[in-house]
């Protein structure tokens, strides 16, 4: 009996060692190639022509490098309307429009919570950094992944992912929510600062950066021009009514001298000045090196914002000798931080992409110069129009929650109780509205395929509405027009003045080249993925731009 077990065990044994499959080792293969580093870049309102306008003044290592030597998709332009920071940020590095992502400015009434909200606040972080609040930010708003949050995604988190502006929303929202960290300037002690919803401590290069006390340096200068004032041929002559001046000065003349004003943060003046882009890039080489990035063995992210060309526009508008000088600044700044990807990274190991989060309008006061239509709306002024009718018709009361964003946010609730229809206060406020010269339609964004509107325009409205955080009527402010002060300039419009900006694409895998078939801004997020391989991001509405890729 113990012979037969001993017999049927061994030839269990002898099948079941049969039945087991040969371990076959798999030929070896080398990895796809892909980027070490990806740089994004924004520049903060720069309009597309810029890169023209300027061009002979530029240098051979920065937005030339850019030009002549990557892909120049000419004709890109936003597909949304509220061209404004922090859609644009998001939009660029979702391949979403706010519909989906739900940045549909960069503040918001968000009709959940019954007020106004920053995009990106987030009351439940802390400031790393220092003991203040400016550091109570995440991106937890964005309601759809990014670039960086996809190569997280694909790398089981190995992948470094840094964002860095000197605005909070403009490092956040590029990084997205996976990112390692955000780092964003403080303009009370002039250091870069960050949130609990990333890290506990700042690391040590980050401390070291800001031992350095750069902004000490560049406040005790001044803003001289870069060349003699007869050589910005481009732009016109110094003194101009339109432009805005500087604190502490009588006139908006070079050269400018950086004064605090009494109750304001001391860094804050360096912001509207080329220095904030200095400091900007100062620190993103320290990120290069601190972090090491495009040194790994998966590819890494850098999402850099120049935050100051949007001060300094939004001052003294899109002609002034401060905006040429700026961006003749800014070219040296990208030439060098170039130059050190090329030192570091290695030259054809890097990619970079180059666009902006809205453009701007020519100041009123330069367009009235050439007899163009333009003009100035007192900021608030509609909003309170708005009021003033709504308590005329239909009596005392809280009828409208917000006048944000160019959009009227009626109380859904009120109208309910006093049976009131949405079409009838849109039609009452559309009659009011259009006997402004600053007005030229009044779009009801819960009724779009019944607006006589060109297809263009229904789209940029139709891609900016977010049921909870958007408004219900868009007051289209005339072309030209700006509501604000008349100083200096702004953006926000569906105009191509404020649609129509760069992207160019440079380095790996790139196609040198050019394409003047239009673009959009959600198309840059899914070339860059399909350039590394990657999913495109969940929000994602674009297509890659095919001509640029290799």
């Amino acid at each position: 009996m113990r012979l037969i077990s001993s017999v049927l065990l061994s030839s269990l044994l002898t099948i079941t060692a049969l039945a087991q499959p040969k371990k076959i080792p798999l030929p070896a293969r080398s990895p796809l190639a892909k980027p070490k580093l990806v740089v994004g870049i924004v520049v903060d309102q720069m309009r597309y022509d810029y890169l023209y306008r300027y061009y002979a003044k530029y240098g051979t290592g920065g937005f030339r490098r850019l030009m002549d030597e990557g892909f120049n998709a000419r004709n890109n332009h936003y597909h949304y309307a509220a061209t404004y920071t922090g859609p644009g940020h998001a939009a660029i590095y979702t391949g979403s429009a706010p519909a989906l992502n739900g940045i549909v400015g960069n503040d918001f009434y968000e009709r959940n919570i019954g007020r106004l909200l920053y995009c990106a606040e987030d009351t439940t972080v802390s400031t790393v950094g220092n003991t203040g609040s400016a550091g109570k930010m995440s991106p937890r708003n964005l309601l759809v992944t990014t670039i960086g949050d996809q190569l997280k995604l694909a790398t089981d988190g190995r992948a470094k992912v840094v964002g860095i502006a000197l605005k909070d929303r403009g490092a956040i929202l590029p990084a997205g929510h996976a990112a390692n960290a955000a780092y964003w300037f403080d303009s009370k002690d002039g250091n870069f600062i960050s949130s609990t919803f990333y890290q506990k401590e700042l690391p040590q290069w980050v401390q070291a950066f800001n031992a350095q006390k750069l902004p000490e340096k560049f406040i005790s200068q001044k803003w001289e021009p870069t060349l003699a004032l007869n050589q910005y041929t481009e732009s016109t002559s110094d003194d101009q009514s339109y432009e805005a001046t500087m604190p502490g000065e009588a006139k908006s003349v070079f050269p400018h001298e950086f004064v605090v004003q009494t109750g304001s943060s001391k860094y804050e003046v360096l912001r509207t000045s080329p220095y904030g882009d200095q400091i900007t890039k100062e620190f993103a080489l320290a990120a290069i090196k601190g972090e090491q990035l495009g040194q790994h063995d998966v590819t890494d992210m850098l999402c850099l914002s120049f935050s100051s060309p949007d001060y300094i526009g939004h001052a003294f508008g899109t002609h002034a000798i401060e905006t040429e000088d700026n961006y003749i600044r800014l070219d040296r700044q990208l030439a060098d931080i170039f130059a050190q990807l090329d030192a570091t990274v290695g030259k054809g190991q890097w990619v970079a992409f180059l666009s902006a989060d809205h453009g701007a309008v020519d100041a009123p006061g330069f367009s009235q110069q050439y007899r163009i239509p333009a003009g100035v709306k007192t900021y608030g002024e509609i909003g309170e129009t708005v009021k003033a009718t709504l308590e005329k018709a239909y009596g005392p009361g809280q009828w409208m929650l917000s006048y944000i964003n160019q959009q009227v946010y009626l109380n859904h609730a009120l109208l309910t109780e006093k049976k009131i229809a949405m079409q009838e206060v849109y039609e009452l406020l559309r009659t009011t509205l259009l006997k402004q010269k600053a007005v030229v339609n009044v779009v009801n964004l819960h009724n779009l395929g019944a607006e006589a509107l060109p297809l263009l325009q229904e789209n940029l409205f139709r891609n900016v509405y977010h049921p909870n955080r958007s408004g219900d009527f868009y007051v289209m402010q005339s072309p030209g027009w700006i509501e604000g002060r008349n100083k200096g300039t702004t953006h926000g419009t569906t105009y191509a003045y404020d649609t129509h900006v760069p992207f160019l694409l440079y380095g790996w895998g790139v196609k040198p080249g050019q394409t003047l078939r239009r673009t959009h801004i959600h198309d840059i997020a899914p070339t860059i993925t399909a350039l590394l391989g990657l999913l495109e991001p969940n929000g994602s509405i674009g297509n890659p731009v095919e001509e640029a890729i290799k």
